[in-house]
């Protein structure tokens, strides 16, 4: 007797339909063909103590199961209970009749206990695309499957659940008011900017690049505060969109790494890797592929803490992905796609011994260690961050001085959001562009125009601060996110001014002295 059942395998981010077909009475004890990796292959050994387990009868005949399509490479261990019903209803029982209605993954443990599988959203999200009554997998993963709209999601405990919903005892169905869900989410960062005392000038900085989308850099001792000030630059973002957050969501879920009472995520991502991570896991890939850092941080913050620890080649792959902003993983059978539109945070001290620029301590390194360690990081990397920021430390008199609190999170990113809806109104919906930073140079042409006045105040700082010509349209760029904080349409010198300070790593004499 033959027997289909219907799963999904996930590729990038996305889900496609597999169609797994059981028959009973081949020739073989058991057999499994259609490109299943190991995990696949061993889930013979589970569903056999499954059955065993809980008194279910397993086909004396030969059982042949196929993996539809062939030439598409299924991996993990979540078609376990596909498989498993179709043998049920091959052997006479369960009824075969409702088994096309219903998109069915999950993976068995020896007892028949159902545990959580990755992709569940991606494959729920194919399942409501393809038109499917339900889904049927691991209770733990039926919160976050039942994001999905229009779709019917219920969470198995275990085999004898599913054995009995196609029996007529259906499972109860979970059920989740996505966008009720959403708005209902409160602001419960654990820091904020009310925390910091003084770094007037880097709390400016900050502001900037959140609201212009900008990439920076903080140069600094330690001790300074550069960490701390870059955790919370989230908290000044503004706040997912629905769609971002889907999106995101989507991302961890193919990760595994949405725990059994998630559903959504509805703050901006924060990713702190090590500087020991490797070219791999940083962009993503691996001989079964996952997302990389970068794209776990999809419309979040990447902040990378001693940026020139890091090594050059995990360094060098970032170039890539900050401009286009997705990452595609090429391996000789297949190739994915991972999305990856996040703010790049670096922070780095100055010079080997940390206390170049340092305004008690003097810097011991030997003559030219200065900029020796500054080119650990390319000039084409370094292009891509808009603002060089020179964090200095607090002194102890000037912290115990301070015993008001400073302006809160919520204030700035009231500010920045402000600014975001500007930079939106300005541009085309269908661009693809939604802050100042992502802007190609014929739009800064256009949006970015400067005066006489303003073209000559630039021209005199790229002359006098021996600026490089890749500081001209970061500049500008910068000096648009500036105008448009101060709600003015125009950029004038003042905001030139403010904007040609953030670019002190172009500068010849830099680390010179």
């Amino acid at each position: 007797m033959l027997v289909k059942t219907y799963g999904g395998a996930v590729l990038g981010v996305n889900a496609q339909l597999i169609t797994i077909e059981v028959a009973v009475g081949g020739r073989a004890n058991w057999s499994m063909v259609g490109l299943p990796d190991n995990a696949v292959k061993e889930g013979w050994h589970r569903i056999d103590a499954a059955f065993r387990y809980n008194d279910l009868k397993m086909p004396r005949k030969g059982i042949l199961v196929n993996l539809a399509p062939a030439d598409v490479r299924k991996e993990g261990s979540a078609f376990d209970l596909p498989i498993s019903v179709a043998i049920l209803a091959a052997s006479g029982q369960i009824n075969e009749e409702d088994l096309g209605d219903y998109f069915i993954m999950g993976e068995l443990s020896l007892d028949g206990e159902l545990r959580p599988i990755k992709g569940a959203l991606p494959m729920a999200i194919l399942a409501r695309e393809l038109g499917y009554k339900g889904f049927i997998l691991p209770k733990e993963n039926a919160k976050e499957a039942a994001i999905v709209n229009d779709l019917q999601v219920f969470g198995a405990e275990s085999i004898i659940d599913v054995k009995n919903h196609f029996l007529g005892e259906p499972m109860p169905e979970t059920k989740v008011n996505t966008r009720q869900l959403f708005y209902e989410q409160l602001d419960d960062y654990a820091v904020d900017f009310a925390d910091v005392k003084g770094q007037q000038f880097i709390k400016r900085a900050l502001e900037i690049a959140a609201a212009g989308g900008h990439n920076v850099i903080l140069i600094g001792p330690p001790g300074a505060g550069k960490t701390m000030l870059a955790k919370r630059l989230p908290t000044i973002l503004p706040p997912l969109t629905l769609h971002e957050s889907l999106d995101t969501t989507k991302i961890h879920s193919v990760a595994g790494l949405l725990d059994g009472n998630s559903t959504l995520i509805t703050k901006r991502p924060f990713r702190n890797p090590h500087h020991t991570v490797s070219d791999v896991a940083l962009v993503g890939g691996g001989i079964h592929p996952q997302p990389g850092e970068i794209s776990l941080a999809h419309n979040g913050v990447l902040f990378l803490d001693e940026l020139p620890e890091f090594k050059r080649t995990v360094l060098e792959v970032l170039r890539q992905p900050l401009e286009a902003r997705n990452i595609t993983i090429s391996r000789a059978r297949f190739s994915v796609e991972y999305p990856s539109s996040f703010m790049l945070v670096a922070s780095m001290n100055p010079c080997p011994c940390g206390y170049y620029n340092h305004p008690e301590k003097d810097c011991v390194c030997a003559p030219g260690a200065v900029q020796k360690y500054l080119n650990k990081i390319s000039g084409p990397l370094m292009d891509r961050i808009d603002l060089h920021v020179e964090v200095t430390p607090v002194k102890l008199d000037q912290l115990m001085e301070f015993q008001q609190e400073s302006e809160s999170s919520a204030e700035i990113r009231e500010r920045v959001v402000t600014a975001r809806e500007r930079q939106q109104s300005r541009f085309d919906e269908n661009s693809g562009i939604y802050a100042n930073a992502q802007m190609p140079s014929n739009m800064v042409k256009q949006l970015c125009q400067l005066d006489k006045a303003g073209q000559l105040l630039l021209k005199n700082a790229m002359e006098m601060l021996n600026l490089s010509a890749r500081a001209y349209d970061r500049i500008l760029k910068v000096s648009r996110t500036i105008a448009d904080l101060a709600g003015e349409e125009q950029i004038t010198i003042e905001h030139l001014a403010e904007a040609i300070q953030f670019r002190s790593l172009d500068r010849d004499s830099w680390g010179a002295g």
